[in-house]
């Protein structure tokens, strides 16, 4: 039948505001009416849709009525009564606090999409009808099988023809049998269809194809076989440039060779892209991820960072970035010359390459010697120039603050100018909140006596003091208590706030404010400092006697006070006024507490603190019969229970019973050399004890 007239009618549902631009998003509704000759109804359909208006020229100063009119004037679409409306969210948008810095974090980087590549795209116009006949060209010779696949790429580019494409298994099959057999005669063809594949690869649901086809595996060995001639190329080129004389002739032989070579790399820099993108597709699932990775997919990216092709690299970070979350693959990437290749990128003009850069060595920086190769290949002062860049502050400090936390490089910052950046930038937050990471790294640094010093130059100290005490914040208060810690110049500047840090020192201040307050006066070891007069003037000694009495406060305050406590002492007339305070017995007794502490302590996770808990239980021992017995009753139980469960685990790992003759590679925990076998702990030892296993495994403890 003659269809007569096709008719569509738009229906605008709502209107915001965009969350990260200013635009204003237009939602609409199409329906789409097919009409025939007598004028009625035959066939309809609807479809939901949104259009964007980005506001470019929106500034504070702009004529938020005049805009709107313009706006419905320019987007037909909106009815005139929503004027009102329209108004409304410009002003919202020309009132919104934009923060450039976070959004910037916020967004993904992802690399650039793909589009036709050089010497790929053809004259003629691929029709979906005709797939049978593009298939045919795939059984010819290459040019033919070129131009085969070059239509079915434009076909596979659009996708709404991929669901047919993917129910065409002759298509597929063919393309991939093509693949396999000819990649290596043509860099072109090669291209060609692992884009096509490419296609299905970036729609998950499609995945299943691809791998079906093992394109996957195809794309490895196409990778790893282009870096091998990348090699090779090189090397030719280098020893032409070697033995090459200077006459014209071989000269011009040269130049020649070279932009072949450029020729070729182009090429090969398009295959890769295409081959390495639909990796990182196929990477979304984790099995996938896994067998690219034990098939060494590390050490090829990372060999591919030597190239110059920005879009390339952009891929290529990106992929490292998304295997750098898991350990196994940033363990991969420590045993490559990962991190000296990305500080070539640092800084870059490539904005998105710079973003995803940073954000790669973020997350090796978590691990302790890559952190240290980022300060051997002299990253140090490329980020802390990235400070005064909006854009990658947040990253670059990010990176800094986890180098600051090893005091191998502490000192480093120095011979930078980060430290005047982070202190201009302290300055520049006035009575605003400040960034976590910034404050954070400047705690870490205070740490550090060359650092410290430079904080201090000027009125460094008296602008932070001026700050923490105004604000009460706590963690600007932690960067003055590391300060105050160092000998010399910096701690005598302390002096002038002596009074105001006194002053905070009270009951009913926030424990956490007056921890700090009070951890930077103790650390005042001062000679001339009249600690007498500060105790009288502030009535600090009721307080410091308060705190000492058990669960009065958390253990960090009460630690503090004890340092205070020893820090007044230094003063005779202070130690004097403190003794008649009756402040010695509360020490004592807090004292008393010290041996089940350290017995906690004892089975620590931390080797160094069990030594050291160890060696101080051993001294307190011999000392104190009474704690001696049950600190020898703690080990034992401790040993014992170790025994235990070794021998427990041991019957679950095997089938027959567990005999103590047999096998025992742990006797030296429990065991003297000579018999009986009596278990032996510090000084001294139970009168006779004895751990006899029977046959049947049964554990008992005997005491005689």
């Amino acid at each position: 039948k003659h269809l007569e007239d096709k008719r569509n009618k738009v229906t605008v549902g709502g209107l915001d505001v965009h969350p990260t631009e200013k635009a204003l998003v237009v939602h609409y509704e199409v329906e789409a009416s097919i009409l025939g000759e007598s004028g009625g109804h035959m066939l309809g359909e609807r479809k939901e849709g949104q259009k964007i208006i980005r506001m470019k020229s929106l500034s504070p100063s702009t004529d938020v009525g005049a805009l709107a009119k313009k706006v419905l004037e320019e987007c037909k679409m909106i009815p005139a009564s929503r004027l009102p409306q329209v108004e409304q969210l410009l002003y919202y948008l020309q009132n919104r606090k934009s923060s450039p810095v976070e959004s910037k974090e916020k967004r993904t980087v992802k690399p650039k999409e793909l589009t036709p590549f050089e010497g790929i795209e053809l004259n003629e116009e691929a029709s979906i009808t005709r797939v049978d006949e593009y298939i045919e060209l795939l059984y010819e010779g290459i040019p033919e099988k070129i131009r085969g696949s070059a239509l079915i790429l434009q076909l596979a580019r659009n996708p709404d023809n991929l669901e047919e494409l993917l129910h065409n298994e002759t298509a597929l099959g063919a393309l991939a049998r093509v693949l396999r057999e000819d990649w290596k005669q043509s860099v072109d063809l090669a291209t060609i269809i692992i884009y096509i594949f490419f296609c299905f690869s970036s729609f998950s649901q499609f995945h299943g194809v691809v791998s079906h086809y093992k394109i996957g595996a195809l794309c490895m060995s196409v990778v790893e076989h282009e870096l091998k001639r990348y090699d090779a190329w090189r090397e030719e080129l280098r020893k032409k440039n070697k033995s090459a004389p200077e006459n014209g002739s071989l000269r011009r032989d040269q130049d020649k060779a070279l932009r072949k070579y450029h020729g070729l790399l182009a090429k090969q820099e398009q295959l890769l892209r295409v081959s390495l993108y639909l990796l990182l597709n196929l990477a979304e699932d984790t099995r996938t991820e896994l067998k690219m990775r034990n098939k060494n997919i590390v050490a090829l990216l990372v060999k591919v960072l030597e190239r110059d092709d920005e879009e390339l690299l952009v891929l290529v970070v990106s992929f490292l970035k998304k295997l750098s979350i898991f350990l196994e693959n940033k363990n991969d990437m420590a045993e490559v010359d990962t991190v000296e290749r990305l500080a070539r990128l640092v800084p870059c003009k490539h904005e998105d390459l710079l973003n995803l850069t940073l954000r790669l060595l973020l997350n090796l920086s978590f691990d302790s010697g890559l952190r240290a190769k980022m300060v051997e290949v002299g990253l140090l002062p490329k980020l802390t120039a990235l400070l005064g860049n909006d854009n990658n502050r947040q990253m670059a400090m990010r990176i800094l603050y986890h180098i600051s936390m090893d005091d191998r490089f502490k000192g480093m910052f120095v011979y930078t100018d980060c430290i005047p950046q982070l202190m201009q930038m302290l300055y520049e937050h006035g009575e605003e909140e400040i960034e976590t990471e910034l404050i954070s790294i400047c705690i870490n640094l205070a740490a550090n006596k060359k650092n410290a010093q430079l904080m201090c130059e000027g009125d460094g100290l008296k602008m932070l003091m001026k700050r923490a005490l105004k604000m009460k914040d706590c963690l600007l208060m932690k960067m003055i208590r590391n300060i105050s810690q160092h000998d010399g110049q910096t701690k005598s500047l302390f002096i002038d706030y002596v009074g105001d840090l006194a002053a905070e020192i009270k009951a009913e201040e926030e424990e956490e404010w007056v921890l700090e307050c009070l951890g930077t006066l103790a650390n005042l070891t001062i000679p001339d400092l009249d600690w007498e007069l500060v105790l009288k003037e502030y009535n600090l000694v009721p307080y410091l006697k308060d705190r000492l009495k058990p669960g009065s406060a958390e253990d960090d305050l009460i630690l503090e006070v004890v340092i205070m406590i020893g820090t007044v002492s230094m003063d005779d007339a202070c130690a004097v006024m403190l003794a008649k305070s009756g402040i010695i017995p509360a020490l004592i007794e807090l004292l008393n507490e010290a041996p089940a502490y350290l017995i906690d302590l004892m089975h620590d996770k931390n080797a160094e603190i069990r030594k050291v808990c160890d060696n101080t239980l051993d001294i307190i021992a011999e000392y104190d019969e009474e704690w001696g017995r049950k600190i020898q009753s703690e080990k034992f139980r401790f040993h014992n229970n170790q025994w235990l469960e070794m021998v427990e685990s041991r019957q679950a790992d095997e089938s027959e019973p567990y005999l103590y003759d047999n096998d025992n590679d742990r006797t030296d925990l429990f065991y003297s050399s000579s018999p009986p076998k009596t278990i032996r702990f510090g000084c001294s030892s139970p009168d006779f004890t004895v751990v006899r296993i029977s046959t049947n495994s049964q554990v008992s403890v005997v005491f005689n």
